[in-house]
């Protein structure tokens, strides 16, 4: 095979849902917003872009993409006997979704400053939640929906207010009756509940180890406490529309540490999940 050809099988390669080498196996999407999980040699030191990467005791870790990352990243791998690999990710840019919503009040543009306040308090929590580190293995598990029906609100999508560029919004909405019941999309320990939070109303994030965690926002009911351990497909609470929410649905996040990324890069597409309830 000559260079030109190799060169072009390595970039496609970059974009299929698993990359192998001789010592690491990287298991994802290499799309912007993605969450990836990957297994090498134990013993090895991982860095991406020169930052390091807790890696567990079976050599098994996990990296995210940002809503707007680089297209172009560095893995580096310095193997327990010393060799050094540095392996180039090319990542694939995303289209986003954009609104323009003129017409919109000064009220609601910027709340009043007890709001602000509240909101800022509600802020800082839940960056708080999302930093913990914890040598949890649930992270590599096969995530499953943490309830099904229609998307209503698709990540990285963004709406312009009165010409300002808002906030990107960073979940999956999934539209359901008040009520309807939220299960654990992996096994997890509760890192924050809290029945009634500024913007996302009833908030509970599951910290699934090694900066992995999944974020349900304007929730009606929380079944389960901070601290408290979770099994994969356990009720934890139940939809509403609690918050600064227009009606009842879960709003589902993912996150690798602070970066904010897409839930169905890490589970089956929400049709086919459907359609196999359908045939049952």
């Amino acid at each position: 095979m000559n260079k030109i050809a190799s060169l072009a099988i390595a970039g496609i390669a970059a974009l299929v849902s698993t990359s192998t080498s001789a010592q690491v196996e990287l298991n994802g999407e290499f799309k912007q917003g993605a969450l990836i999980r990957a297994k090498v040699q134990p013993g090895t030191q991982v860095y991406l872009n020169d930052d390091p990467i807790k890696v567990n005791p079976n050599g098994e870790f996990a990296f995210g993409f940002s809503r707007e990352a680089e297209l172009k990243q560095m893995l580096k791998l310095v193997y327990p006997d010393g060799l050094t690999e540095l392996k180039p990710l090319s990542i694939e840019k995303r289209d986003y979704k954009i609104q323009q919503v003129n017409g919109i009040s000064k009220k609601i543009m910027k709340p009043d400053p007890k709001a602000q306040s509240r909101a800022a308090k509600d802020s800082k929590q839940v960056k708080t939640a999302r930093a913990q580190f914890s040598p949890n293995d649930a992270f590599n598990q096969t995530f499953i929906w943490p309830l099904t029906g229609r998307i209503s609100g698709v990540y990285g999508s963004q709406r312009v207010y009165n010409g300002k560029p808002g906030t990107p919004h960073y979940g999956v909405d999934v539209a359901a009756k008040t009520g309807t019941v939220v299960v654990a999309p992996a096994d997890g320990v509760i890192s924050l509940s809290v029945a009634d939070m500024f913007y996302s109303g009833g908030t509970m994030i599951i910290d699934h180890g090694y900066g992995v965690s999944s974020s349900f926002l304007h929730l009606s009911k929380l079944y389960v406490k901070e601290g408290q351990a979770v099994k994969q497909g356990e009720k934890l609470a139940e939809v509403g529309a609690t918050g600064r929410a227009t009606g009842p649905h879960l709003d589902w996040r993912v996150n690798w540490y602070q970066m904010r990324l897409d839930p169905t890069t890490i589970v089956p597409s929400m049709k086919s999940v459907l359609e196999k309830q359908s045939t049952k």
